[in-house]
């Protein structure tokens, strides 16, 4: 195929996929339709490719007609790639510098924002715990995917992958065994069910949802990387009015408020951890 072609067969694949969203939208109510194209593209690619299909638009009279479609696109479009103590410098950034903040209030609420399947959400109530806040805090865990949100509830992992999260942990300036939170068999571990007593899971998209609550900390960490520009801008304005004066902000990586059209209702609190705290403009 010369480069004339594949330009025009993109052309009409990008048609498709654009097709497909709105239906995704009209039919079901999620709307994917402002997240990153590159990305789409790619996870719809391996759907049709992963079923059978021949192409995108055969994928989408599928999704019209069959309930049974919607689960499986949401694994393929939500991305469920975590572990316990991901980037061990950012929790224990929050351990060193942002808790030291917390602790002058009586009660707290924390948000993690597109939690997938729970590995951050425990890591950040093992960390409030082994700093004497958890009994204080109310923890908010929300994904947009429902089998996601299930698995968090749950809170059981493969036993394989324990020794990483136990060395993030350790990492992480952990002060007590990872153990201590979870017990094994057959391959599996299960978290001490006493780490969600003060968590609330709940279906929320920063797509189309409001905000729901007052927060003291907000990570939402490798979400917006698959979001374009405009949406961004709307996940990051939700969490400027989540957060009252001197609140924190926790994003990914590879993430940043640097263009954002909210920046400047923040100023950088770790900057090489992605950390911001609310300002009062």
């Amino acid at each position: 195929m010369d480069a004339a072609m594949t330009e025009a067969f993109e052309k009409v694949e990008d048609i498709e996929i654009r097709l497909l969203l709105e239906a995704l939208y009209h039919r079901y109510h999620y709307d994917f339709r402002s997240y990153a194209m590159s990305s789409v593209r790619r996870r719809l690619r391996q759907v049709r490719d992963n079923l059978g299909f021949a192409t995108i638009s055969a994928m989408q009279e599928r999704v019209l007609h069959d309930p049974q479609m919607l689960p499986i696109m949401l694994r393929y479009l939500t991305v469920q790639v975590s572990e316990m103590f991901r980037d061990p410098s950012y929790f224990r950034a929050i351990r060193e510098t942002v808790v030291p903040h917390l602790r002058t209030y009586p009660s707290l609420k924390v948000w993690i924002a597109g939690c997938s399947t729970g590995e951050e959400l425990y890591s950040l109530v093992i960390l409030f715990r082994e700093e004497g806040l958890e009994e204080r805090t109310l923890f908010y865990a929300t994904d947009i995917n429902p089998e996601a949100l299930a698995q968090a509830e749950a809170g059981v992992y493969e036993l394989e992958r324990m020794r990483l999260f136990t060395e993030n942990h350790r990492q992480a300036g952990g002060k007590t065994s990872l153990s201590d939170y979870y017990h094994s068999g057959y391959n599996r571990c299960v978290l001490d069910k006493s780490l969600r007593r003060n968590v609330v899971f709940s279906d929320h998209s920063l797509v189309t949802d409001q905000v729901f609550g007052e927060m003291h900390l907000v990570s939402c960490r490798n979400v917006m990387i698959y979001f374009d520009r405009v949406l961004q801008d709307r996940a990051v304005g939700l969490f400027k009015d989540s957060l009252p004066r001197n609140a924190f902000l926790g994003l990914g990586a590879k993430e940043s408020l640097r263009f954002s059209e909210h920046a400047d209702a923040f100023r950088d609190f770790v900057r090489e951890e992605k950390i911001y705290q609310r300002t009062g403009s």
